[in-house]
Order: C-alpha cells, then structure tokens, then sequence
C-alpha cells in the first residue's frame, strides 16, 4: 500500500469518528501527514508505506527546521505522524513503527520573538496592494496582530463570523471554543476593503464561498501560505528576527499588556482556557513592572 489520499481520508476519519477529535485537531494530523507525502513524493523516494523509513522521516524534519518551522510546530507534526503510524499498525498496514525511536524537538520555555509596532507597521508597509491579493495579504497582517489570531482561526474565518456594526468578530480556537473578540476599526476597514472589493472578483469554489480569505485557487489559504506571506514581508522590511504567523498573536498580547491591559482580559481575547498560558505567552518588559509597582505600591506612593 502507498501513502496517498486516499489512505490520509482513511485515517482522517479514523481521528474523527473512532477518536472523537475536534474537526481542527482532524484538519491539522492530516495536513501534517500531507506535509510528509508531499515531501516523499518531491524528493523522488518511493510512497510505498513499508518502504519509508525512520532515516527518511528524519530528513523531513531536518527540512522543516531548514524553512524555519519552530520547534512547537515540529513536535506537532510528530504528534501527527506518530498517530498515524499507530492507525497503520492497528489497521494491519504496516509491522514496523519508524517514528518510534524519533524523540520530539525540545521545546522549552523560551518566548518567541516580539516585533514592535514600528515594524509591524513597515511589514504592512511593504504590501503592494496594487497587486492581486494585496488587499488580502494586507488584511491577514492586520487581523493577526489587531486580534491576535492563531493562523488556523485566520484561515478559518467566516465572513458570517464577522460583525461589522459590533465590531467584533467571532472565533473558533482550539477544541472549537468559541469566542468574540473586539476588532479595531482601522482592522475592520482593512478586512472589509477586502471582502466587499477584491474579494467579490475572486473565483471561489462553492465549498468556500463563506470563507474569509481565499487562496488564488479559490479554496481556503493553508497555514503554510500565511507562514510563507509573513516570512517574505519580514525579509522585504529588513527585519532580522526569526519570526513566524505567531509572532504576530504574541506582539498583540505584549503590546497590549505593556500598554497597561489586564492579564485575564488579554487571556480571554487570546482564548486560553487557563492564565498561567497567558503569562508564558506575554513578555512584560522590566520597566513596565516598574511602572505598575511605583502606581500601585504603598510604599511607592
């Protein structure tokens, strides 16, 4: 048997009706296993699941931390391939476990980097929105960090979660928790300069016509391609740190608490079922604690 389609769809619908998982946990062990077929199949090597082995496995990671996917995503696209292979072995496909010896990158504490507002504003800058979908692109810039969304809320986001006169928009984040979350005008202008202008020319298939943010093909954007758009307006505004999408929800929420905003409203905009992830995810600067202590403390008065 080869690792195609067909055989992802199979174990697609294993997660979701054996498993029980949530429809963005399905989606992201599948793209994650579509990620490695593809890899086989650039390379040349033979898709014959007894022939993949644990060496090849090995170079597919040592290609995703060549493009700079962060060591989060690497863990979770092992995560993906080691269910799988667990399906295979229970569905008698294959004998052997190749990602059985492989361990998962160290992910430790460290925070990602933090852009200031400066060089978001250059990133959106370098936007040439008298190309095609530079309205959109400029749109994803702009709800990634006025919002602080993940990439797969952006990707999944429907026009009919978006309440222009509330100003608000509504998300569905992990394990399909849903939440509303206040976006900016200057956020809601620029969504909406794409959905009611150069979205309405676009080709889109039936299947996506509720879809915020369509791809060229008019199907919806995949997490690679928004990797891809932030990591090519970095590079056009000389910035040097290695960011990614989630750089973008971290500045949100440092930003916002440097700024003075109260941890567990932050907690609930970035829709974190517990604080303690909140403060992994913000950074507070040492002056910014300076600033609450000498506000707030007694003795400072």
């Amino acid at each position: 048997m080869i690792l195609d389609k067909t055989i992802i769809r199979h174990f697609s619908d294993y997660l979701k009706l054996e498993m029980s998982l949530s429809d963005n946990s399905v989606e992201a062990y599948s793209h994650d296993v579509e990620l490695f077929r593809q890899f086989i199949e650039n390379k040349g090597f033979s898709l014959a699941i007894g022939d993949i082995s644990q060496e090849r496995i090995e170079e597919f990671f040592a290609q995703l931390y060549e493009i700079g996917i962060s060591a989060t995503s690497q863990a979770r696209i092992l995560s993906g391939l080691k269910s799988f292979y667990r399906y295979l072995i229970q569905e008698k496909i294959c004998e052997e476990n190749p990602t059985e010896l492989i361990s998962s990158p160290s992910i430790g504490r460290h925070l990602p980097e933090v852009l200031s507002f400066e060089e978001i504003m250059s990133m959106i800058g370098c936007i040439d929105l008298s190309q095609p979908m530079g309205h959109r692109n400029k749109a994803i810039i702009e709800i990634m960090y006025g919002c602080g969304l993940r990439v797969s809320e952006v990707i999944s986001l429907n026009i009919s979660d978006i309440f222009e006169k509330d100003e608000f928009v509504k998300v569905f984040g992990k394990g399909e928790k849903e939440r509303l979350v206040p976006i900016g005008r200057k956020t809601l202008k620029e969504l909406m300069l794409y959905v009611k202008g150069e979205r309405l020319h676009q080709d889109i298939k039936p299947k996506f016509s509720d879809k915020v943010f369509i791809s060229v093909r008019g199907t919806s954007l995949t997490r690679q391609s928004v990797f891809l758009l932030v990591k090519s307006l970095a590079e056009k505004a000389n910035i040097k740190k290695n960011i990614s999408p989630h750089t973008l929800r971290h500045s949100f929420a440092t930003h916002l608490i440097e700024g003075g905003a109260d941890l567990r409203a932050v907690q609930q905009m970035l829709g974190h079922s517990n604080i303690c992830t909140t403060e992994i995810y913000t950074h507070i600067s040492d002056e910014y604690l300076r600033q609450v202590i000498t506000q707030f403390h007694p003795r400072f008065k």
